[in-house]
């Protein structure tokens, strides 16, 4: 399952991404927001990415305007790793280097055909581990200070 959520900037996009994946047969979670009207980020941000640090939903998907704010508010979550992508081969690396487990999108910087595509990447790439698991361990050990 994957959790998703947003603000109101990033609502039509979230629900264009929900129907996107549910005819993909892959279950969202949704944390809101529940329309467009405005709010604040960290709302929506921290209760998705809790579920993604608990082992509730594998992965998640978390969407403002920019995708700035609220990557920002998922990364205060301990274990998440959350990365602010914007193209494909970004989303790719992520994964493979940095295995991040949240995915933040800008809906004003990215239209709903490349965050479809940028989404596929990010859910169907695995981490590879060897040298790359070193770095993502230090980054990890610094929620211990």
């Amino acid at each position: 399952m994957i959790a998703i959520a947003s603000d109101h900037g990033g609502y039509q996009l979230k629900e264009h991404l929900k129907a996107y994946l549910a005819a993909k047969g892959i279950t969202c979670e949704d944390f809101g927001t529940n329309s467009a009207d405005s709010c604040d980020y960290p709302d929506f941000a921290v209760p998705a990415a809790q579920a993604v640090a608990s082992g509730q939903c594998e992965m998640g998907i978390v969407i403002c305007t920019t995708g700035i704010g609220i990557s920002i508010s998922a990364n205060k979550v301990k274990g998440i790793r959350c990365a602010l992508c914007g193209d494909i081969l970004s989303a790719e690396l992520t994964r493979r280097h940095n295995n991040a487990n949240m995915l933040a999108l800008g809906a004003g910087i990215t239209g709903p055909m490349v965050a479809e595509r940028i989404v596929d990447v990010f859910l169907n790439t695995g981490f590879e581990g060897g040298r790359h698991q070193r770095r993502v361990d230090k980054m990890m050990d610094i929620e211990k200070d």
